[in-house]
């Protein structure tokens, strides 16, 4: 066989096996020998990049960043629905149908909330898609389209052109994963998987799209040349013959048997892995729909039922207080039974101490319950009329009721968190950020090996990754000897780092990477920090009284003090590893721009620390100096502008070594 002919081969295979694994959830190839197929086709198209080609299967995990998208002009608008928000207007919709058009049926389908896109085939090869945009000019999305599985990039029965409609959205469950490793980094959660879709979507670098799995339901064809079709139910079929994957949909007779349809897709939301923002009813007719035609915003034949927010009374049983993996702690009320959206609601958050306080929730009080955007159930308001005698003002907690530590409320916020240093809520948080880059920079410990660790229960605090043994993480899943190896080597050496790095990785409030490397530079040694006042704290440049009083809690904490005893007894380092050499720089903020021969960016920044001096990412008034390097760019420009000195490398290493700044230069 030559390598045209087994490139060739291994494409249908893995397409076919793409096919019944994504859209027929019955795959007959195992994932070892996808993964191995894949990996062959690989190789050889990376041998013979001249054969790769836009449907070929390794096309979809995405190709280079792009630096914007272009505009994508439709062919066929992408008209948006006007919206009806209660049956009524639903039988105005249906009676001005008939004014026009007899005989009518309709097609009813659930509406995903999603970002609405348009998919271009030409001779059956999937080669352009965009967004919707303003319905006539959208964003070129191409390349991060190829990314989702569902989509197949070339269609088994070719037409010259082929332009679909769909709706591209992130599944609940990949929604709820991605949230949580979100939660585990500590970045903002998504609101919602219509605004993580989005985020998504836009996305500059397709790989990162890919690892975002999102899916799409197909729900029209705009153009098609060279075949024709009577109604919207032929082109599902059609469509759904071409392997793409079809939304959900029911063919109704009278607009009374759309309205029990739409009540049963919202009493059966939760079947679906999409979020849904209401229910469409269009003329199944296509020769009907060229009769009804459209006005300037909507097509005449189709129409948007939204659900309203259905609101219920229910009894407010208890508040109890959840920790988070953050530490922050949420509190919800359990409630009396309550049926609604399709679903039975049992807790309704009451999102913070705030929120408790505005509306005076308290146990006992009668409720009105609601599910926001259709998915999180809250409490909307108080029936005060039906409040019986003696119930009190909840208090919230002022510790936390996982772990017994002091809790606190961040300066910025409504959130209050706990500062326990081995809370076992917030373990996994822990224990990621403990192993983060800036922190103990342990390679191989992310978030999906230290949710092995703790299911397994090998690992119950920080300190515990040092007494790991090998046999225990080798038969971890997807580990193995090898891996397990790696992992321990990278812990053990993890202890020769930095105090500095140490006190980042206990993330304690206030103290970020810069404030870690200060108080390891001012004090030492973990001892000499730990018996440090207030007073002595709030003396160090950068160190105010907030963080100083944040410090010396952490510290008191019987959690914190044995967690230190923990590490120490493991052997990790407690002592400075940068020694103070001086202070010749303390006052002075430099910035640095461009490629320095001698050190990396990181370096430059530590040499300069080291020294007293501080490290900003932008050019202001308060610059001292900018160090410039090879290729500067923008900061160099805006120092100029500033009249803020200059620094070439050989004047950055004479202030180094002399704490005498060598002759600006800004011309």
């Amino acid at each position: 066989m030559d390598i045209e002919q087994e490139i060739r081969q291994l494409r249908q295979e893995l397409e076919a096996a793409n096919y019944e694994y994504y859209m027929l959830d019955a795959p007959t190839m195992s994932d070892y020998d996808f993964d191995h197929k894949l990996r062959r086709l690989e190789e050889l198209e990376a041998t013979h990049p001249e054969l790769i080609t836009p449907d070929s299967p390794t096309q979809r995990v995405g190709g280079a960043a792009a630096k914007g998208f272009e505009e994508m002009t439709h062919l066929v608008p992408l008209e948006s629905l006007q919206d009806v928000f209660s049956f009524d207007e639903l039988r105005e919709f249906d009676q001005r149908v008939r004014e026009s058009v007899e005989d009518l049926a309709y097609d009813v389908e659930p509406k995903v909330d999603g970002l609405s896109v348009a998919l271009e085939y030409e001779n059956g090869l999937f080669v352009r898609g965009g967004t919707r945009g303003d319905g006539r000019i959208g964003e070129d999305v191409t390349q991060n389209l190829r990314t989702i599985r569902t989509i197949p990039l070339r269609i088994p029965k070719a037409l010259p052109r082929l332009i679909v409609r769909g709706e591209v959205y992130m599944p609940k469950a990949v929604f709820h994963k991605l949230n949580e490793e979100r939660e585990l980094r500590g970045q903002s959660l998504f609101a919602n998987p219509r605004n993580a879709a989005a985020g998504a979507l836009r996305q500059l670098d397709p790989k990162i799209v890919a690892e975002r799995h999102l899916d799409i339901q197909v729900f029209n064809i705009q153009y098609a040349e060279g075949k024709t079709f009577q109604t919207h139910l032929e082109t599902l079929e059609y469509l759904e013959s071409q392997h793409f994957r079809v939304i959900p949909h029911t063919s109704c007779a009278t607009i009374d048997s759309c309205t029990r349809e739409i009540q049963a897709i919202g009493d059966g939301r939760e079947q679906f892995d999409f979020d849904i923002d209401g229910a469409v009813v269009k003329v199944n007719s296509l020769a009907d729909r060229e009769v009804l035609g459209s006005t300037a915003k909507f097509p005449r034949w189709a129409a948007a039922y939204k659900y309203p927010p259905e609101q219920k009374p229910s009894k407010v049983v208890d508040i109890v207080v959840q920790v988070g993996r953050t530490g922050v702690l949420t509190p919800k009320a359990v409630v009396d039974p309550v049926r609604l959206a399709g679903t039975t609601v049992t807790n309704a958050t009451l999102h913070n101490q705030d929120f408790i306080a505005e509306k005076d929730v308290r146990i006992g009080d009668t409720v009105l319950v609601q599910k926001a955007g259709e998915i999180i159930p809250e409490i909307v308001s108080v029936l005060r009329e039906k409040r019986p005698e003696g119930t009190m003002p909840y208090q919230f907690p002022d510790h936390c009721p996982v772990c017994g530590a002091p809790v606190v409320r961040d300066e910025d916020g409504a959130a209050i968190r706990c500062t326990g240093a081995e809370c076992p809520a917030q373990l996994l948080r822990h224990l990621v950020h403990f192993a983060s880059r800036d922190a103990m920079d342990i390679e191989g410990l992310g978030p999906a090996v230290v949710e092995n660790l703790v299911g397994a229960e090998l690992v119950r605090t920080p300190g515990d990754l040092y007494s790991l043994q090998a046999v225990d993480v080798a038969k971890l899943d997807r580990m193995g000897k090898k891996s397990a190896k790696n992992l321990l080597d990278a812990i053990e050496r993890s202890k020769e780092k930095d105090l500095s790095c140490l006190l980042t990785a206990f993330g304690i409030r206030q103290v970020g990477q810069k404030a870690a490397q200060v108080l390891a530079r001012q004090f030492g040694s973990m001892d000499a920090l730990a018996a440090a006042t207030v007073e002595e704290l709030s003396a160090v440049s950068d160190i105010g009284a907030i963080t100083a009083e944040s410090i010396t809690a952490w510290f008191a904490d019987p959690q914190s003090r044995h967690l230190i005893e923990v590490l120490r007894a493991a052997g990790v380092n407690m002592e400075s590893r940068v020694a103070p050499v001086g202070d010749q720089l303390a006052g002075l903020t430099f910035v640095l721009t461009g490629e320095l021969s001698g050190f990396t960016r990181k370096g430059a920044g530590e040499r300069i620390q080291a020294l007293g001096g501080k490290v900003s990412g932008s050019v202001s008034a308060k610059t001292s100096y900018v160090i410039a390097g090879e290729a500067a760019g923008s900061k160099l420009r805006k120092a100029q502008e500033l009249n803020i000195p200059i620094l070439d490398e050989s004047g950055f290493v004479a202030l180094l070594e002399q704490g005498v700044p060598a002759k600006s230069d800004n011309s």
